[in-house]
This record gives C-alpha cells, sequence and structure tokens, in this order.
C-alpha cells in the first residue's frame, strides 16, 4: 500500500495526525455517552460542543445551524424529504439537475413516487446549471432546490449565488449537496446565501461515517426518523463524539489550509502539471468540466480508445478512478458525462484524478509516466 500513490481525493481523503490526535482520547479513555449527566457524559458533551463551534466557524453560522448526521448521503436526505413533508402543505414541486450526486437524485425519484413532482433541469457541455433555466422552472408549488456547489466527478463549480439569489426572490428554499467545495472554496454560508448544505468529514481530510447539515435558522425540516431529542429531535440517536471531533477538527485544518491558499498555491499548481505532462505525450485526450470554474485538485480526462476500467485495472502505483459503473455485462457511462452530452463511448474512457493537499510534485511525475507508458500500451494492441 506503501507503494501506491493516492490520487483519488474526490472519494475520501487522508486523516491527517492533528485530526486523528484529536479524536483517539474519545475512543479510549474518554468514551461517554454525551447524553449521560455523569462526568464521562459532560466530557463528551463538552468535545461535541466545541466541535460544533469548530463546524461553524468553517461556515460562518451559528453553532446551533448545525445538526451532526452519519455523512452527506443522510445529511442530503434530510434535507430533501425534510424540506419536502414540512412543507407539502405549501407545494409539492422540487427542482434539481440531472448532474447531482445520486444520494440527491435517488432522494428525489422516491418523493416522485410518494407524488411530489420532481424537474430535472439540463445541465451544460461542463456541467453547470443555467440559473435562468431555475427561473423558469420556478411555479407556485415549487417549495426546494437542490444544486451542487461543485460537481464530484467533473469539478465544475456552479453559481451558488446566483441561484441563491433567484430562491430567495421567489421564497424558494435552497439547499446545496457542498461536500467537494466546503473548505477548498468559499464556505461561509451567509456569503453564500444557502438555507441548507450537506457536509461530509471524510472529503475534508476527516473520518468517514460522520457529516453535517448546516439548516439556516428558522427553516422548517422534518425529522425522518424518530426516538430521542438529540439535535433539537432532527436526528435522534446517540451521537458520534470521536467521529464529531473529527469533523470539528478537519474544519479547524481547512480554515488554515484557506488562509495559506493551499487550494490555488499548492494543489492547482499539481494538478495542472500533471494535464500539462499527460497532454504533452498523449493525443485524443478530452478534458471534462469547466477548464476555469472548477475545484483546484480536479482532472477528468477522456482518453479515447481506452476504457477507463482497463486503464485502472493496469495502473499498479496510482489510485484513481472513474466515475462509471461497471457490471458482469456492461459498462455504463457516467450520467454526470451523459447530462453534459459527452458521447458514450467516450464517456466510458473518463478517469478522475482527485489532487489533494498531500500530493507532491515528485508523485505527479511518477503518476504522469504510469498513465503514459499504459495508455500507450492499451492502445497498440488495439487493431489497425
Amino acid at each position: 500500500m506503501n507503494k501506491i500513490i493516492y490520487m483519488d481525493n474526490h472519494a475520501t481523503t487522508p486523516i491527517p495526525p492533528e485530526v486523528l490526535n484529536a479524536m483517539l482520547p474519545y475512543l479510549t479513555t474518554h468514551f461517554g455517552n454525551a447524553a449521560s449527566t455523569h462526568k464521562f457524559g459532560i466530557v463528551a458533551k463538552d468535545a461535541i460542543d466545541k466541535a460544533r463551534q469548530q463546524v461553524s466557524n468553517l461556515l460562518g453560522c451559528s453553532p446551533k445551524a448545525i445538526i451532526f448526521t452519519s455523512g452527506a448521503t443522510e445529511s442530503n436526505n434530510l434535507a430533501i424529504r425534510g424540506t419536502a413533508y414540512a412543507n407539502k402543505d405549501k407545494g409539492n414541486h422540487i427542482i434539481t439537475s440531472t448532474a447531482e450526486h445520486h444520494a440527491v437524485l435517488d432522494t428525489c425519484h422516491a418523493l416522485e413516487n410518494e407524488g411530489f413532482e420532481i424537474t430535472y433541469l439540463p445541465v451544460d457541455k461542463y456541467g453547470m446549471v443555467n440559473p435562468d433555466d431555475i427561473k423558469n422552472a420556478i411555479t407556485q408549488k415549487t417549495i426546494l432546490m437542490s444544486y451542487m456547489y461543485a460537481n464530484n466527478e467533473v469539478g465544475t463549480i456552479n453559481p451558488i449565488r446566483d441561484i441563491a439569489n433567484i430562491a430567495a426572490e421567489h421564497n424558494v428554499l435552497f439547499h446545496s449537496d457542498a461536500v467537494q467545495g466546503i473548505g477548498k472554496l468559499e464556505s461561509n454560508m451567509e456569503v453564500l446565501g444557502l438555507d441548507m448544505a450537506s457536509i461530509t468529514a471524510h472529503k475534508i481530510n476527516g473520518p468517514k461515517g460522520i457529516g453535517a447539515l448546516y439548516i439556516r435558522d428558522g427553516k422548517c425540516i422534518a425529522p425522518l426518523f424518530y426516538g430521542g431529542g438529540q439535535e433539537d429531535g432532527i436526528r435522534p440517536g446517540t451521537l458520534n463524539v470521536a467521529g464529531i471531533v473529527g469533523l470539528g477538527a478537519a474544519c479547524e485544518v481547512c480554515q488554515i489550509a484557506m488562509e495559506k491558499k493551499t487550494e490555488e498555491n499548492l494543489v492547482a499548481p499539481l494538478r495542472d502539471s500533471l494535464h500539462q505532462k499527460l497532454t504533452s505525450k498523449l493525443t485524443d485526450i478530452h478534458l471534462n468540466g469547466h477548464p476555469e470554474k472548477r475545484l483546484s485538485g480536479n482532472l477528468n480526462l477522456c482518453f479515447a480508445g481506452v476504457q477507463s476500467h482497463s486503464l485502472l485495472m493496469r495502473l499498479k502505483s496510482v489510485a484513481v478512478s472513474t466515475g462509471s459503473a461497471c457490471d458482469s455485462e456492461s459498462i455504463k457511462a457516467s450520467h454526470v458525462l451523459v447530462a453534459m452530452g459527452v458521447a458514450k463511448e467516450l464517456a466510458v474512457t473518463a478517469v478522475r484524478f482527485g489532487i489533494g493537499r498531500y500530493n507532491t510534485p515528485e508523485e505527479v511525475d511518477i503518476v504522469a509516466e504510469e498513465v503514459i507508458k499504459t495508455v500507450n500500451w492499451i492502445r497498440s494492441l488495439a487493431p489497425e
């Protein structure tokens, strides 16, 4: 494992020592339940209060606006389903896009089966939504719109503030699956104008299995399950103290990195270097996503004539990913690339490189060399 270069930071990120060290006491000596009134419980509750403050500091909001969850999938479900159920007397219409994460799309599909009306707006060739399309899709029954901050596959950054202005103008709630943008891009909820935002720790160098939902003060949302008073009754259940502490610590690490402009000064140059090295030695490479309005660490490329799964299987020392799904009978193109209008035969050749804060120039050199060698080898096997 130590010989494998990790460049899949959109899937998950490594936990740095400062986050792990913050968590360890709550996995060992400070094991109390935060709902208990004895000293063990008080120590756990204090740790949760501190973490809630750390998360709210990153998001520029009140600690009361943070609801801890098990991660982004639960946060997305809670935001979308919770808003739908709480506001069904006002309307039953929700607007989203065809390029959202399945945690949003599948939730919306489920609501359709319950009688809600969902509008799935198209995206452009970069994977970006058009604010004018959103404005034209709003009806008197519209209660919610949900758009991701930055696309997890192609890295395109959506015009969140423009969408938020439209939502506010029409008195429609606006939720964002913000997991790829928070901690890298502008993260202040007031500046972004969001009513709700989903975040997860493992995308920002925290542990897996813990996340949060930001809910602007006073917004009405229904719980999805019951059984306790934790998190103001919105998300009941015994709190994951160690995970919450890890999320808080990760948010603090993000703040420091953002102050140092790590994404702009370190990550983006590594991505651009990798892109340049690959395009200088290989032909028929296609960049997916917006060339400028994209995440600093995202590089999604199609290598024409080389199916992505074949390439990934042969990259022995590189950990990257593909947005497409594979089963024993067929290879399915990424729904995001299809939504962007990428032809299927090209879409199935897409590979996503996710460069992170802990990658190095030396690793970029090795990855570029390995990819170039492997692509050339696979292409050499193709019939003339």
